[in-house]
């Protein structure tokens, strides 16, 4: 049987390969065009966009954080300055399991949980490529440590920084006040861009009232990196600006000398030139070392301060309010003068006591036997209280509460510093709108001694005193007295300010004040008279007792059997020399007892060290 064969038809073949070459073809050409098509999208209408990618997987910006400024006394002396610190900074990004790493280190290194919480709470406000502290203080024998085990780590690092140091420590504190980490809060207010890199800000004290003019402005640095985050080499790098120097105001021996004459007792002195409203020493007592705020305080150190009952963080000088007892007798003895509601050699009888018309209830003095016979100058000389009641209530309280107000009483001073208190001067006003009642005859008497609703601060005080040495010319208080640019080498001074003058009717009333006011330290019956012996210059003061608590009518104040922490507290107002005056001070010791004898002698030890030392060096 003949086998059969299929036979190739070429024509078909070839036009079925013509047509697949064709397809292959068009094919190819369409990929071909889809690809030029891609790579100029991706070269020249996206260029820019992936060659900054390309830059920013091979080069960091790196914030450079600028040195923060030094602050320097008067005379100076050195307050708070920047010593190198090596601590130790993660790059969450570069670290492949963070929880161990941390629980690894912690094992070579000491890494407290308050690092660790504080670490992930700054974690978690930056980018994670920012490096982010986790210790800022680490010993000579920790970085050695971390040294050696550096390969283990990939994404720490131990970073030199320059940390803030306050060399008098305690000394001055209340003053300067201290810098801490930023915390969120503040981050959000920030300027981002100058605070890049930047870890502390003031938080108190000058370093917070100058934050802007101490921290500086921010620098950059691009740097090469290779694919391991390590930098190869610096590309470029804007400098950073330094802060600024401050000079302030302060004689750091006058304040060291003021803290150590209150000793241990609680209280505030601020002591100022009357002349241009330089503060000299502003002291609150007890205090504590900043240094321990700089690195991060301990939860324990912390708890202890804060819940003593001493209170050293409150700043007493500023935003302490007491009554000002009978340091407030030379303002109210002014008004009397001034609305004619006194005249000067007119004598009352002081009894020992005073009562309203119609009252039964006697407003004692302090000397249970009472003064005698009394004119204006033995009143404020033997701070007798019958006198002033009769006056307070002559004047009336709208009177008081309008003199007393333009030396500054119930008002802040506007120092150069945050948290400073108005403390209170009372009016009818004020209680009707704050306890919706009825003013009482009986409120204004204790208004005109100081006590009652009346508060003050120590602050002031002495401005209210500098007022009286000035006879009548305001004073703003300041703390810095230039401002020195490290980059320009200038120095800029900074004006004292005046607000203006209190003119009397009659302007011989600041002298029959003064007059009082020397007799208190010079007079053979003056309160502070222990004080005045054997002074090379003349004193004009005040001296003042405030109760802490109610003292019931047939009740007497026996200061031995009083607890501690009720006990008066003592006041002392003075400026000196008394004809021309160089230093105007108050004195507050809490629970101290008497004005003249606890506060008065301490304003002493301040005024002569002060004169005595700046006559001496104006004798060479």
């Amino acid at each position: 049987m003949a086998q059969r064969f299929t036979l190739k038809d070429p024509f078909r073949e070839m036009q079925l390969f013509n047509n697949r070459a064709v397809f292959a073809l068009v094919l190819i050409t369409l990929f071909t065009f889809i690809l030029i098509g891609r790579l100029v999208y991706l070269q020249i209408f996206y260029h820019e966009h992936f060659s900054t990618l390309s830059h920013e997987n091979r080069v960091n910006i790196v914030p450079l954080p600028p040195t923060r400024g030094l602050i320097y006394d008067r005379n100076g002396v050195l307050l708070a300055q920047n010593l190198p610190a090596f601590g130790i900074e993660v790059i969450p990004e570069q670290v492949p399991d963070l929880a161990t790493s941390l629980k690894t280190l912690a094992s070579i290194i000491r890494i407290e949980q308050d690092d660790i919480d504080r670490f992930h709470r700054l974690r978690k406000q930056k980018k994670a490529f920012s490096s982010v502290p986790l210790r800022f203080r680490l010993s000579d024998e920790e970085v050695a440590l971390f040294a050696v085990n550096r390969h283990r780590f990939p994404g720490f690092d131990v970073v030199a920084r320059l940390m803030r140091n306050y060399p008098l420590k305690n000394t001055t504190v209340h003053t300067l006040g201290f810098v801490g980490r930023i915390n969120v809060n503040e981050m959000r207010t920030l300027d981002s861009s100058n605070y890049s890199g930047t870890t502390h800000i003031g938080k108190i004290g000058i370093e917070k009232a100058y934050e802007e003019a101490l921290h500086g402005t921010v620098g950059v640095k691009h740097v090469e990196v290779n694919a391991t985050g390590r930098v190869l080499r610096i590309l470029k790098q804007r400098h950073p600006q330094p802060g600024k120097n401050l000079i302030l105001t302060i004689d750091a021996e006058l304040q060291r000398a003021a803290e150590q004459a209150l000793g241990e007792n609680r209280g505030a002195i601020v002591a100022l030139n009357p002349n241009n409203g330089d503060i000299l020493a502003l002291v609150s007592t007890p205090t504590y070392d900043p240094n321990l705020f700089v690195m991060g305080i301990d939860k324990t150190t912390y708890g202890a301060l804060q819940n003593s009952p001493d209170r050293p963080l409150f700043n007493r000088a500023l935003r302490g309010q007491y009554p000002p007892g009978s340091t407030i007798k030379p303002f109210m003895g002014l008004a009397g003068l001034e609305y004619n509601k006194i005249e000067v050699n007119k004598k009352i009888f002081c009894p020992g006591w005073f009562s309203l018309r119609g009252d039964a209830h006697k407003y004692r003095d302090w000397k249970k036997t009472g003064h005698g016979q009394v004119n204006l100058n033995k009143a404020i000389a033997e701070s007798c209280d019958v006198l002033f009641y009769d006056l307070s209530l002559t004047l009336g309280i709208d009177l008081i509460h309008t003199f007393l107000g333009q030396f500054g009483f119930g008002k802040t001073t506007g120092i150069d510093l945050t948290g400073e208190q108005p403390a209170l001067l009372p009016s009818r006003k004020w209680k009707k709108r704050v306890k919706n009642q009825i003013w009482y005859p009986g409120e204004t008497l204790i208004a005109g001694i100081g006590q009652g609703y009346t508060l003050t601060t120590p602050l002031q005080l002495a401005v209210a005193s500098a007022m009286l040495a000035n006879k009548g010319k305001k004073i703003k208080p300041r703390m810095v007295k230039s401002i020195h640019d490290p980059k320009t080498n200038t120095t800029t001074h900074i004006a004292p300010v005046s607000p203006g003058i209190l003119h009397l009717e009659n302007p011989n009333n600041w002298n029959i004040i003064t007059a009082a006011m020397i007799d208190v330290v010079h007079g053979k019956r003056g309160t502070a008279r222990k004080i005045g012996k054997n002074t090379p210059y003349i004193i004009a003061g005040k001296t003042g007792t405030a109760q802490v608590f109610g003292i019931k009518q047939d009740e007497e104040y026996i200061e031995e059997e009083v607890a501690l922490r009720l006990r008066d507290h003592a006041l002392f107002i003075a400026f000196a020399p008394a004809d021309a005056p160089e230093i105007a001070i108050s004195v507050i010791v809490e629970n101290g007892g008497s004005g003249s004898e606890t506060a008065a002698p301490v304003a002493r030890k301040i005024m002569d060290l002060y004169l005595l030392k700046k006559n001496k060096n104006n004798a060479k």
